[in-house]
């Protein structure tokens, strides 16, 4: 499977234990949050383990209180662990590309208003395979991939990534990229208009969305969207009671574009906690936006989960940058930071976390 890396590249640009909900029957673990740091990380199999130990340290040293490994690698999450790091899966959720699924299965896949499935025409980039949440096989078939990753033994939590619809807006920094202009919902892009997405808004509002003049526009069409991803994602939390293990996710920088750009309202979503990318130079948007991120997102949160701020490293041109984003995140209530952009954590950058740790 690609990686989210590779959506950027195509574009030119180089592109996250947490506690448990407090109305769950699991007793909350005795840690305290403090101000902690992140990493999205993909494990390179090849890479020698004294070298992953030597990173580990280094990570640890600077204050990194877990890791969000893309891959599973037995030997990356248990050195990771015997660092006193925690191990947490990311797992591709809504965006499963996997050759046989998309063989004996192209009906679970999302399809746009102008028709076109994911599974035979993925918009954007080519991995962008979609699945139609209202499908009524896929919310188990995602829980059942969530189970393999939450019944191993040294998986510490769960990390939710492309928990969403496809992009109907990307942020404005790409429209060059594509020669697109998305200043209105285009109908390559807007999702998922597949036969059981139509069908269980029928059954549940009486409308026929086919007969709706324009369905982008349409509030209660939107807010059924917004549902069917927060049912997939309550499911999932509910499965990790099992396990006793907290789940997380990647969302769109704020609740507001979340809900505009891919229908994703995680402030009604069971966490344990959430990670907005919070990448001001994909929207040309000054480092203090950051802050005005961080502060919609923990007021429309109204502490039922911590926030911790996505930085893009790439997106600061010095360490004093970084350092202005990482200061202004947790004046405006960010949980903590983390961070995306593997080649740029340098010993400077570690430097850095540790003097503000």
């Amino acid at each position: 499977m690609a990686s989210r890396r590779h959506f950027i590249k195509s574009a030119g640009l180089g592109l996250a234990s947490l506690q448990l909900l407090p109305d769950t029957p699991i007793a909350p673990p005795k840690k305290t949050f403090t101000f902690d740091y992140w990493l999205w990380n993909r494990p390179d199999r090849n890479e020698p383990e004294y070298k992953i130990k030597q990173k580990f340290q280094t990570y640890k040293d600077a204050g990194v209180r877990g890791i969000f490994f893309e891959d599973y690698s037995k030997k990356h999450f248990q050195l990771a662990k015997e660092h006193g790091i925690e191990a947490h899966r990311w797992m591709w959720t809504m965006n499963r590309g996997e050759k046989e699924l998309i063989e004996n299965h192209p009906e679970y896949y999302a399809v746009s208003r102008s028709g076109k499935s994911c599974a035979t025409h993925p918009p954007y980039v080519g991995y962008y395979r979609f699945l139609c949440p209202s499908h009524p096989d896929v919310p188990k078939y995602l829980e059942d991939r969530a189970r393999e990753q939450l019944e191993k033994e040294d998986v510490d939590g769960l990390h939710l990534d492309y928990i969403r619809y496809p992009d109907v807006v990307l942020p404005i920094n790409l429209w060059e990229n594509y020669n697109l202009d998305q200043s209105t919902e285009l109908a390559d892009y807007d999702f998922c208009y597949s036969k059981f997405s139509k069908d269980a808004f029928f059954k549940e509002t009486g409308i026929d969305i086919d007969k709706v003049q324009r369905p982008d526009q349409n509030l209660s069409w939107r807010a059924f969207r917004y549902k069917q991803i927060t049912k997939v994602v309550n499911q999932i939390c509910d499965v990790a009671k099992d396990y006793h293990k907290p789940v997380s996710a990647a969302v769109f920088p704020t609740p507001d574009q979340a809900r505009r750009m891919v229908r994703q309202d995680w402030p009604n979503w069971n966490l344990s906690a959430v990670f907005p990318m919070i990448y001001h130079g994909f929207y040309k948007e000054p480092i203090h936006w950051i802050g005005t991120a961080v502060d919609e997102g923990v007021h429309a949160l109204q502490g039922k989960y911590p926030l911790y701020a996505g930085l893009y490293l790439p997106d600061f041109k010095s360490l004093d940058e970084l350092k202005e984003g990482i200061l202004i995140a947790k004046k405006n209530g960010a949980a903590g930071i983390s961070l995306f952009g593997e080649k740029e954590f340098d010993p400077q950058t570690i430097s850095l976390l540790k003097s503000l740790k």
